[in-house]
């Protein structure tokens, strides 16, 4: 397989979507993108991948990631794609997106514990760690699941702009596009398109 470029410039010059930040499942969702040169995918080889665990923080780095985990990142991946579109037009989803999902929480369950911090005492869950490849997984399904369940899942939102296909937490009502640079692409069409139909482009 190809050598990772860490440096590689998707990573420095993609945008960062709101509420990306925050949840992990969001940034999972939105790994997969249109730009002008075509779709890209973040996660399209296990390097790419376990790059993208490590640099939000659901695996070591000396920890491998082998093809079969992979494929159940990618399928995960589908699944929360597909229950954020159901809860955002009031649908019930897929009975087998929701089985991705329960089972990726199944696969390494948090054991409860009791953790004190300079704040004093508080409860902290972890994921079981004798499997580290699974304990990412079952990480992000958590993460969804609370997204999906919060108070700000009523912000969940995808991008209007055509192609675009990212999803993202909407700071207000009215925005509709997960960057200034969607928003500017389709203003610029719109307003190309307006030109072309008052004859000003031959």
């Amino acid at each position: 397989m190809r050598p990772v470029d860490h440096e590689a410039p998707v990573y420095l010059h993609q945008l960062p979507v709101p509420g990306e930040e925050r949840y992990a499942s969001l940034a999972l969702v939105n790994t997969r993108f249109t730009l002008s040169h075509g779709q890209v995918d973040l996660l399209d080889d296990v390097e790419a991948a376990h790059l993208w665990l490590v640099r939000h923080e659901l695996l070591p780095d000396p920890v491998a990631l082998n093809g079969r985990q992979l494929g159940r990142l990618l399928g995960l991946r589908e699944a929360l794609r597909a229950l954020f579109e159901a809860y955002a037009a009031h649908d019930r989803p897929a009975s087998e997106d929701l089985t991705t999902l329960n089972s990726a929480l199944a696969a390494a369950p948090s054991t409860p514990r009791l953790a004190w911090t300079a704040d004093g005492p508080c409860r902290a869950d972890e994921p079981d760690a004798g499997n580290p490849g699974a304990a990412a997984l079952s990480l992000l399904a958590e993460d969804a699941t609370e997204l999906l369940t919060g108070t700000e899942a009523g912000q969940l939102t995808e991008c209007a702009a055509q192609g675009c296909a990212r999803w993202f937490l909407r700071s207000h009502g009215a925005r509709r596009w997960c960057t200034t640079k969607c928003g500017n692409r389709v203003r610029a069409a719109r307003a190309y398109a307006a030109k072309r139909g008052r004859g000003g482009v031959g």
